[in-house]
């Protein structure tokens, strides 16, 4: 089988009807998938999506490419393999349907065979849309990996090879690949199916080959019982990973190979050792996430996937819930090999809508359909570790909700039984048709959010009726579908369920930022709670401002245009880490020392609401335009006893900190250009120490890639930060100037844009606004050689970044030459 990237060479146009449609309109815009048409939109305070969807307008693309099918093709079958496309995609084969489906987040396969032309060029057309079906931004398209599948007659289909390793011991792990042949053919054929296991090293751990005979028209499922002796497993601190590679023979002619990646370990569940990989009990420090990749919009490049995990795994986090849909292949790859915990979701939505056109129109004929493809796409990924079957599901509190959810988890159950099943459940949710809600805190302010609006301004009221005896009752059927209850905001039943339900797992899968501390010191006190999932660990677009915090007047929900992200994650949209995530890195306990975060001082003194899903307005900084002597409060966090205040070596006050005081000392201080210190102490001795520096005399613009050799392939990306900085590499994050981008080589200038959440600005334009000192700018190269990226600004001299790309075929699986 030969399964190549066919993510190159596509156009992307307004989708027109047939009758409007005139000779000579523009073929469309050329485009390199994965690709999001949305974010390229304009937007307005008028925008459909308004903002849930970050105020931009919806709308129906076409996707179309041209390519050769060569005549030796014909006793071929080829197929289109589509990872993701949002949404309610219609493909056509030379103008012929081939196949649909209306979930965004599927992989789907569409067989070619009965459209093709043979020796000639042939056309595939995909149609996307999106209007008002979801709560956050969308993106619109193709936005994950395409790959053109051309296989004998005898071949193995896809996702026809998983692995299992049932038994594990120090000395051997049983390794079962199932292999499952296909012979589309006209005669019985008797195949060697040969399977080879490798170790990291390129060192056979296990080989077995097994003779099977396959009816034409039919499948044959073959089972081979390897052991890999001294197996080296897989977790989040070793993420070793091996590989099988599996050949098709018919009369000694290799007719199909593939390689499959997997990882070897097992999992354990109970309420005193709580979650445990190979025999170790594990808290879940987990990250919620949304799909979108920031500036890039909803498009999953395989790089832009994997740096999201690198950065989050840097921050302390060592699980991810992808909220709410199934997350992309790329991304599983990044966490089997950086090892990332992974709770794969399977939707926002089951039979009860959220919005006017959202998946809840298609639930009921795609559920299984979908559910099969989440299960077969994470089947081989030692990554994850659970499935979570939806998330505040109105639906869990009645019985016959409960009952569709057992019909998703046995589902599931009947796919892979190898992991734990949650579900995202918001007791609050649960039982708003019971009359749970609590009045508005101003009844003249029309609502504009819904249920979060609500839980946003009662939180406490939330979390009392999470604990109430009506909750209880309406959501035990459905917590006791799954193998672990997952609490939405819910935490005040951690301990409570204890007593009344002894046999009940419990995980946060979603928690509101501000609370990490108590909720961390619960996580670890408790066997019977596995983890705890912030929403969010990542910024995403769309509800806008939900974690801004808002002074005066500002008593919307959301955030009115021109807002455009969430402005809730620990990191913020261009992968830049916020005060939030230093605080939980030290709730955590993964760090020592002090971090020190300073208010704007424009705001100091101004009355602020800080809603459920805000942090502080604050950043690491000590350079402000600012009067010197100009009141501004300081924040400092720390696990030590105390902490000292210095501004320019003179002691502002010593306040305790520690998890006695949720890890965090506030001071009043007086703005001095210079120096900003925090020592923290331990049983009165100094433990640790950190420093800001006010950026002085010289500023300069300066370029930082974070790699300089790069892949020539659709899938890699190189970042590019740039800042404006002193000649001590302290950053002037006063500065806001426009900069202007210039790409030469090999290259496009994919994205270029700030982690400010307010902007009117455009992320596909070659100029942008930095926001507090810094912008990121994103190269996607287009082939081999050099490119030299120059960033410009009024008044500084220009940056220039050299970056070489390198041919490598890292896209296509290895295939085989018929």
């Amino acid at each position: 089988m030969s399964r190549v990237s066919f993510n190159d060479d596509w156009s992307v146009r307004p989708k027109v009807s047939i009758f409007a449609d005139q000779p000579g309109v523009s073929a469309g815009l050329d485009v390199t998938l994965p690709h999001d048409a949305m974010i390229g939109m304009q937007r307005s305070p008028a925008a459909g999506s308004g903002s849930h969807g970050g105020y931009f307008p919806g709308g129906a693309v076409e996707y179309s490419k041209t390519f050769r099918v060569p005549e030796t093709y014909r006793q071929k079958r080829l197929s289109l393999e589509f990872h993701g496309v949002y949404r309610d995609a219609m493909v056509f084969v030379n103008g012929h349907f081939a196949g649909q489906r209306p979930f965004g987040y599927s992989t789907f396969e569409i067989a070619m065979d009965p459209f093709l032309k043979y020796g000639q060029d042939n056309t595939v057309r995909v149609e996307a849309r999106a209007h008002e079906d979801s709560r956050w931004y969308s993106g619109l398209g193709i936005h994950r990996d395409v790959f053109l599948t051309v296989a004998n007659l005898v071949h193995v289909p896809r996702n026809g090879i998983q692995i299992t390793t049932p038994d594990i011991t120090a000395g051997r792990a049983v390794t079962v690949v199932a292999t499952t042949v296909h012979n589309a053919g006209l005669q019985t054929v008797t195949v060697d199916v040969a399977t080879e296991i490798m170790d990291a090293r390129q060192q056979q751990a296990a080989r077995d080959t097994t003779p099977v005979t396959v009816l034409p028209g039919e499948q044959a499922l073959v089972r081979q019982r390897m052991y890999v002796r001294d197996p080296k497993l897989w977790d989040v601190e070793a993420p070793h990973l091996y590989t099988a590679t599996t050949t098709i023979l018919l009369l000694d002619k290799v007719v199909d190979a593939s390689i499959t990646s997997f990882g070897i370990r097992f999992l354990q569940l109970d309420p005193e050792s709580g979650l445990q990989i190979n025999g170790t009990t594990i808290k879940l420090r987990g990250a919620c996430i949304h799909h979108d990749n920031g500036i890039l919009g909803a498009a999953a490049i395989g790089r832009a996937e994997e740096r999201r995990i690198e950065l989050l795994k840097e921050a302390g986090f060592n699980a991810i819930r992808s909220s709410h849909n199934p997350i992309s292949q790329a991304m599983l790859d990044a966490c089997d090999k950086h090892g990332m915990l992974v709770m794969d979701e399977t939707f926002d939505v089951w039979t009860e809508g959220k919005s006017s056109f959202d998946y809840s129109l298609n639930f009921a004929d795609w559920w299984e359909r979908d559910i099969e493809s989440m299960v077969a796409k994470d089947f081989n990924h030692p990554s994850v570790i659970f499935y979570s079957i939806g998330n505040e599901i109105p639906e869990t509190g009645t019985g016959h909700g409960a009952g569709w959810g057992r019909k998703l988890a046995e589902k599931i159950r009947s796919l892979d039984s190898t992991r734990y099943l949650t579900n995202g459940i918001n007791g609050f949710v649960s039982t708003l048709r019971d009359g749970t809600a609590p009045p508005r805190e101003d009844a003249s302010v029309a609502p504009t959010q819904g249920v979060n609006d609500v839980m946003n301004q009662a939180a406490e009221f939330m979390n009392n009726v999470s604990a109430s005896p009506l909750v209880t009752e309406r959501t035990a059927e459905s917590h006791a579908v799954v193998d672990v209850a997952g609490l939405n905001y819910g935490e005040s039943r951690y301990l409570m369920d204890r007593d009344l339900f002894p046999h009940r797992l419990i995980v946060g899968t979603e928690t509101y930022p501000g609370r990490i501390a108590a909720n961390w010191e619960i996580v670890t006190g408790n066997s019977h709670v596995i983890g705890d999932f912030t929403w969010t660990g990542w910024d995403y677009l769309g509800e806008t401002g939900i974690g801004r915090v808002r002074y005066e007047e500002d008593k919307e929900f959301g955030a009115a245009y021109p807002w455009i992200a969430a402005w809730c994650g620990d990191i913020d949209i261009t992968g830049h880490r916020r005060p939030a995530s230093y605080f939980r890195e030290i709730v955590f306990g993964l760090r020592d020392r002090p971090y020190i975060a300073v208010h704007r001082p424009e705001h100091f003194g101004r009355e602020a609401g800080v809603g459920q899903w805000a942090w502080s307005d604050s950043i690491s900084s000590w350079t402000w335009n600012a009067n010197p002597g100009a009141p501004v409060r300081v924040d400092v966090y720390s696990s030590a006893d105390e902490v000292e205040l210095l501004v320019n070596g003179r002691s502002v006050g010593r306040r305790p900190a520690g998890m006695n005081h949720s890890c965090q000392a506030s001071f009043d201080a007086a703005y001095h250009p210079g120096e900003l210190t925090a020592v923290a102490y331990v049983n009165g001795k100094e433990q640790s120490r950190e420093t800001l520096h006010t950026a002085t005399g010289a500023i300069r613009l300066h370029a930082r890639a974070e790699r300089t050799d790069i892949h020539a392939d659709s899938s890699d990306l190189c970042y590019i930060t740039l800042e404006f900085i002193d000649f001590q590499g302290n950053l002037a994050t006063t500065i806001e100037e426009r900069l202007h981008i210039t790409v030469e080589g090999p290259a496009v200038l994919q994205a270029l844009g700030s982690a400010r959440p307010d902007t009117k600005e455009s992320y596909t334009s070659n100029s942008h606004m930095t926001f507090d000192g810094r912008a990121l700018a994103i190269i996607r190269p287009t082939g081999t050689g050099t490119i030299v990226v120059t960033a410009k600004a009024n008044g500084f001299q220009d940056a220039i970044i050299v970056v070489q790309s390198m041919f490598t075929d890292r896209r296509a699986s290895p295939s085989t030459t018929f």
